[in-house]
């Protein structure tokens, strides 16, 4: 692989420009829900980290700071997603240490983050990263099709 570059997407006109890197994760996200969602979470410092390959993105998360009771203020990742074309190459890695690194220089107690329940393959990887499982996140679904998956 050619050098690699990790970069802060902070703008939405940044993150849509990688969009089909989210469709990994969201195949059936539309370029207008994307946006609708980003206008919504950028306001509650919502950055993406990018993983670039010249102009190519490799990999992509979501991250957000916020402040709970139970932890204090905490770094949690969210839409996790590497090219199928570039797992296991050290990708992932490079954007957990990041994110780290991040939460670190945030002052944050933590870090957190949802994998759904049967996504083995995650969990895999985020054991070994360190994470590990605190609790159970519970959902009601209330209207399936607003959901993304």
């Amino acid at each position: 692989m050619e050098q690699l570059l990790i970069k802060e997407l902070t703008t939405i006109s940044e993150m849509l420009s990688h969009i089909e890197t989210i469709k990994f994760l969201y195949p059936n996200l539309s370029k207008e829900k994307y946006e609708s969602y980003l206008l919504e979470m950028i306001p509650h410092n919502y950055t993406q980290i990018a993983v670039f390959e010249k102009e190519v993105c490799l990999g992509l998360t979501g991250c957000w700071s916020a402040t709970k009771l139970w932890t204090g203020k905490y770094l949690e990742i969210d839409n996790f997603v590497v090219n199928p074309d570039y797992r296991s190459r050290g990708i992932g890695k490079l954007l957990t240490d990041y994110v780290e690194k991040k939460a670190l220089d945030l002052n944050c107690s933590s870090i957190v983050l949802d994998a759904f329940t049967g996504n083995f393959g995650a969990h895999r990887f985020y054991y070994n990263q360190g994470y590990a499982p605190k609790g159970f996140h519970f959902v009601k679904i209330l209207d399936e099709k607003k959901l993304t998956v």
